[in-house]
């Protein structure tokens, strides 16, 4: 027997959204709930919590000196002057701090150009080998330099580069004029930018190796049964896939611009001289602990940590405007 009008009428729709009150609302996770629950993940991350707190947050506080006349001789932090903006104004009127702020941005911009891409080449290259035993060999070799000392690679270039190195003398049996390019300061941005290169960039490849991972095959194989081309298939969908990963680590990278590095350079600014190896990193460490002038240093340390917070923003700000997200999530 067919249901009549009144039975049709109460029956649910499957499509008809459930009524109000039918489920159960969400319950909100109080703090000690969350604490109980997640626990084991809280103790995970406690030791690196700690590291950061010793090693980082605390030291910030050491900041102050940067408004202080500071000495350690007489009576440290409570008992140093106060002497405000001081050490920011002779810091705005110093060549010298001019000279290393701008072989500092020459630096990083040069960098930026001819060393930023060539992690991502590396994986795009690595990410087409088929065989996996020359996939993981290549990767090994390529990011060992990594865990090199700094004092090992500029040793390693100086045997090859130097004066005396293997290009010196080759030039030398060949009947040429040899070359010290360890010495030169007009290829001194090209050197470090090599060094770092070969020291760096299979380390950095790793990256872009996972996210080259998170791409879904089928995309490739659609895109292949639709005729595109290899060089389609990477514009159209690999590049697009790394596009996120691309635009955070340039971000960080811009964040940290005033800050290219320290050992690598102190080691050969006596070969090339301060004019071309002179950064900020150095600069600070010839003001602030050589000559002793805490108070200054730290004044070019919180100016340099300043531009880079300003850097992280106006980036970030950028990337949101092209629709990614960045670092943080636009609130």
């Amino acid at each position: 027997m067919a249901p009549g009008p009144g039975a049709a009428g109460t029956r649910a729709s499957p499509t008809s959204p459930p009524a109000p009150g039918s489920e159960p609302s969400a319950r909100r996770v109080s703090l000690r709930q969350r604490l109980r629950r997640d626990w084991a993940l809280l103790v995970m991350v406690l030791p690196g919590m700690a590291l950061f707190a010793v090693f980082h947050y605390l030291p910030s506080l050491g900041n102050i000196i940067a408004f202080q006349d500071y000495s350690p001789y007489s009576g440290g932090f409570t008992g140093s002057p106060w002497i405000g903006l001081a050490n920011f104004r002779l810091m705005f009127t110093e060549p010298a701090f001019w000279d290393a702020l701008g072989n500092t941005l020459t630096i990083t911009g040069f960098q930026l150009i001819f060393y930023f891409p060539v992690p991502i080449a590396l994986a795009l290259a690595l990410n087409s080998v088929i065989s996996p035993r020359i996939r993981s060999l290549v990767q090994g070799v390529v990011y060992l330099p990594h865990f090199f000392s700094w004092v090992l690679v500029v040793s390693l270039f100086q045997q090859i580069l130097g004066g005396a190195g293997l290009l010196a003398q080759t030039l030398r049996q060949h009947g040429m004029q040899p070359l010290d390019i360890m010495t030169s300061p007009d290829a001194f941005i090209v050197l470090v930018t090599a060094q770092t290169i070969w020291k760096d960039a299979g380390w950095g490849m790793i990256v872009f190796l996972a996210a080259l991972s998170t791409i879904d095959p089928n995309l490739y194989e659609v895109s292949a049964t639709d005729g595109a081309g290899r060089w389609r298939r990477l514009w159209h969908i690999t590049l697009p896939g790394l596009r996120p990963v691309i635009v955070l680590l340039l971000i960080l990278r811009l964040g940290d611009a005033l800050s290219v590095g320290f050992e690598q350079f102190i080691l050969q600014r006596e070969s090339v001289g301060a004019g071309a190896a002179e950064v900020l990193d150095t600069y600070v460490y010839y003001q602030g602990f050589l000559v002793q002038d805490f108070g200054y240093g730290a004044a070019v340390g919180l100016f340099k940590g300043f531009v880079g917070l300003l850097l992280i923003l106006a980036a970030n700000r950028v990337a949101h405007r092209f629709g990614e997200q960045g670092i943080y999530q636009k609130s």
